[in-house]
């Protein structure tokens, strides 16, 4: 069976990472959703927590599975038997720098190939760290997120 993964920080997954998720769900029979636990971007929120927030986000899809990793992406790769690492390109420096991701885990990995999904138009300017940053300066990000995000991001910024 042919399984993918889709890497990410996901603080928090946003509606553009929810898109390449259903998208991949698609073509691939099993996709899994690998939440890094990413100390040095100081994410807002911890990985448990992100965990939880991309699971009942995908709950609806069937072949899609999350977990948490802090191990290098390619010892994850390894470990899971993946055929494919899924990954989001936006513009031409994240193409640029994805690029150079894909490269190494090919190397790391001993070949595994990354799969590049543009976003959807309407996707096509969200991030997490802008969804952060506009929700923090109390903007509406309620088009960019599930509801479920939007909640929790209401309750961890009343803390």
């Amino acid at each position: 069976m042919t399984t993918v993964i889709y890497p990410g920080t996901f603080d928090p997954i946003t509606n553009g990472h929810l898109n390449i998720i259903e998208r991949s769900a698609v073509i691939f029979p099993r996709v899994l959703v690998a939440v890094a636990n990413s100390p040095s971007k100081k994410p807002l929120f911890s990985l448990e927590e992100r965990v939880e927030l991309v699971r009942q986000s995908v709950a609806p899809l069937p072949n899609v599975e999350v977990f948490g990793f802090s191990d290098l992406l390619a010892k994850v790769i390894k470990e899971r038997n993946i055929t494919a690492i899924i990954r989001g390109v936006r513009t031409t420096t994240d193409f640029e720098y994805e690029l150079q991701l894909a490269a190494l885990n090919r190397l790391l990995t001993q070949g595994v190939e990354t799969v590049f999904f543009p976003p959807d138009e309407k996707w096509a300017f969200v991030s997490s760290s802008i969804v952060r940053e506009i929700y923090l300066h109390g903007g509406d990000v309620a088009e960019l997120v599930p509801p479920l995000v939007l909640k929790n991001l209401q309750q961890r910024c009343l803390k």
